[in-house]
């Protein structure tokens, strides 16, 4: 007979609560303005955030969650490797932590996940478990895990990508050994546990209409007809610039019209590193669009994004050279992205810019640092000599006749004709008063390598 002890809320954690509160004064995002969770809890909106409870350390990392978040997600805590990495051998210690970090935050929790194929311990996708035997494996895992939680988390991604990218299902030991109706099992499994929650299934590429998501719909409606307890889906929305599906409104209404709930469940926007100025704000108008399309129909729960700040993002392991997709930076300052969501909650934009530097408040150091026949390699030392800080510089000139920039780094470079523009990148968009930033880049070019006439820097001249 198999036994479960449930987990009983804590009611030792207020400090917890208070130090948050503590934090955020000082906060540099919000000092002025309503959270991200304030804004979202007008709406009725879930505004959440996936958490690794190790990370929460990290005092600058566990503020942004607490203020900004009316819910969190554990990124890795209860994934099956980690909750039950031997057989009956269960880990509570991350999952637990989140939860009391909720529970002394006012938020609530979102269970992520019970079955998946991947990060899934070896003794079950090797264990060659004839049908009954992982149906009580399953069960097992599943009750045990929904039972301790069931006063603490109230949806749970039950079954995590089912679907390959044609609408098949995805080849994995549940699918291989049981069918479809595992589908339906873990389901039932999870709701047997707890009466109570929301019961979602959970895919990648299912944001618009498409094949794979006309699958997830067709299983959708099936498990509703047959009454099998589904309460929603979740569209996991790691996106990329400039691709936000156009059909992800009509796709959310359509699972709405189902009578489901939709949520947005892992939302990040990633793009080639390090972002230019322009990707930023391409990638905030592309977060625009995200909480457009589920504001704009009453069956979308929320939105919750993949990770608290770019530093942790798991985008760069996955996909060299892309990244910077969240709405907080390196350094855990909000971007573009974040202001975005605000202004699209009913706040406001942001602060913006600021006011840009008066002529003479900025100089330039250009040095020609390796010369030959037709190149040469230069570095260009910009410096803010005004009394006010420059956020997104940006400097131009005009190129010397007989000269082509042919690469760059530390700084995106751009050229239009003769007219030459370099601009910050995620770690260096910022100039404090008496601060400056170097960046470098190559040219071609025929006869000398002439320095440009003068420099501007966001439309100031500059010694």
């Amino acid at each position: 007979m198999k036994t479960t002890t449930r987990r009983r809320t804590a009611r030792f954690l207020a400090p917890v609560f208070a130090l948050a509160l503590a934090l955020s004064a000082g906060s540099p995002a919000q000092a002025e303005d309503p959270s991200l969770r304030d804004l979202a809890d007008r709406h009725g909106l879930r505004m959440g955030v996936a958490v690794s409870a190790h990370l929460l350390d990290n005092a600058r990392y566990a503020e942004i969650a607490a203020e900004q978040y009316n819910s969190v997600t554990h990124e890795n805590e209860l994934k099956w490797e980690t909750v039950q990495p031997q057989r009956g051998q269960f880990n509570w210690s991350g999952g637990d932590r989140l939860v009391d970090f909720a529970q002394a935050n006012g938020q609530d929790v979102y269970g992520h996940t019970l079955v998946w194929h991947s990060q899934l311990p070896s003794w079950v996708a090797d264990g060659g478990f004839s049908a009954p035997e992982l149906e009580g494996v399953m069960e097992e895992h599943i009750s045990t895990v929904v039972d301790r939680y069931a006063d603490d988390i109230s949806h749970w991604d039950v079954v995590n990508e089912a679907f390959n990218e044609d609408g098949s299902f995805r080849d994995t030991v549940f699918y291989r050994t049981l069918g479809e109706d595992y589908i339906a099992t873990s389901l039932e499994m999870a709701h047997a546990a707890d009466p109570d929650a929301r019961l979602f299934i959970n895919d990648y590429n299912v944001e618009g209409i498409n094949a794979k998501s006309d699958a997830l719909y067709e299983l959708a409606s099936s498990l509703l007809d047959r009454g099998v307890p589904l309460h929603g889906v979740g569209l996991q929305s790691h996106l990329i610039v400039g691709q936000v599906p156009s059909s992800m409104q009509a796709n959310i209404q359509r699972f709405a019209d189902l009578g489901l709930e939709v949520v947005v469940t892992e939302l990040d926007i990633r793009t080639n590193t390090p972002a230019s100025e322009q990707q930023l704000q391409a990638q905030a108008a592309d977060y625009t669009r995200v909480f457009q399309a589920c504001m704009a129909v009453d069956g979308c729960g929320g939105v919750t994004v993949w990770g608290v700040g770019d530093a942790n993002s798991w985008i760069p392991d996955v996909f060299p050279g892309q990244g910077d997709a969240l709405p907080y930076d390196h350094q855990y300052q909000p971007k573009p992205a974040y202001w975005a969501m605000h202004e699209a909650l009913g706040g406001d934009g942001g602060p913006g810019p600021g006011p840009g530097p008066g002529d003479g408040d900025c100089s330039v150091t250009y040095t020609v640092v390796n010369r030959w026949n037709q190149g040469a390699v230069i570095d260009v030392t910009v410096r803010n000599t005004g009394t006010a800080a420059v956020d997104g510089w940006s400097l131009a000139w005009t190129r010397p006749a007989g000269q082509q920039i042919t690469s760059a780094w530390n700084a995106t470079v751009t050229q239009d004709g003769s007219a030459v523009t370099a601009e910050g990148v995620s770690w260096n968009r910022t100039l404090p008063p008496g601060g400056s930033v170097t960046f470098g880049f190559q040219i071609a070019h025929q006869g000398q390598a002439d320095a440009p006439s003068g420099f501007e820097l966001n439309g100031a001249a500059c010694d």
